[in-house]
């Protein structure tokens, strides 16, 4: 049976982050948190934030947001007040707050995690919706390679529309591909379609 999965959104202070900081934020949030490592369906979401030079500008609107299910949500409030010391810099975690997932009828994943081609690549992610049982149509982005530990995680972004509620939400709390402790596969809802690369 499928977790219900929910997202835990923290403040944070600091003020930059190397481009291939997943992996650390990842190994940092574990630390404090062992058991997410044996939680297949939790990750991080992607970190949001302006592009300086080969890493990231950390504004105040930053976030740290975890997808975990929800019975665990409690727990993770542990990382309010740790520091984070992502590839030697300090990122402080503030104020957390639970968001419950949203359904949405358009989806998108900034990174499905993938070796194929596009062609192979569709083909196994609507098997994987089938799969789940969810009915809804896919749209392929742009190719982009993730910065990871001592190697890269390559794939696309995509969309997911035409979704009913229900699955809206499935796919939320399932994602598609692998890698999710990183931050693939996750999607959120998403108001524009024009533009797959978000």
């Amino acid at each position: 049976m499928m977790k219900e999965m929910t997202d835990i959104v923290f403040a944070l202070t600091g003020d930059t982050l190397p481009a291939d900081h997943a992996y650390a934020v990842w190994r940092e949030a574990v630390r404090i948190l062992p058991w997410l490592e044996s939680e297949p369906a939790a990750g991080i979401l992607p970190l949001r934030a302006p592009e300086r030079g080969d890493g990231l500008l950390l504004s105040r609107r930053a976030r740290l947001i975890l997808r975990v299910p929800a019975a665990a949500a409690a727990e993770v409030a542990r990382l309010r007040g740790q520091v984070l010391d992502v590839g030697g810099h300090a990122l402080s975690v503030g104020e957390g707050r639970e968001r419950p997932l949203q359904p949405a009828p358009t989806l998108h994943a900034q990174l499905v995690a993938s070796a194929a081609g596009e062609g192979a690549f569709m083909e196994a992610m609507d098997a994987e919706l089938r799969k789940s049982g969810i009915a809804g149509k896919l749209i392929c982005g742009k190719r982009h390679v993730l910065p990871g530990s001592g190697g890269k995680i390559a794939g696309y972004s995509l969309v997911a529309h035409e979704l009913k509620p229900e699955d809206a939400l499935s796919l939320q709390c399932c994602g598609l591909g692998g890698e999710r402790h990183f931050g693939c596969g996750m999607f959120i809802p998403y108001k524009v379609i024009a533009n797959l690369d978000g």
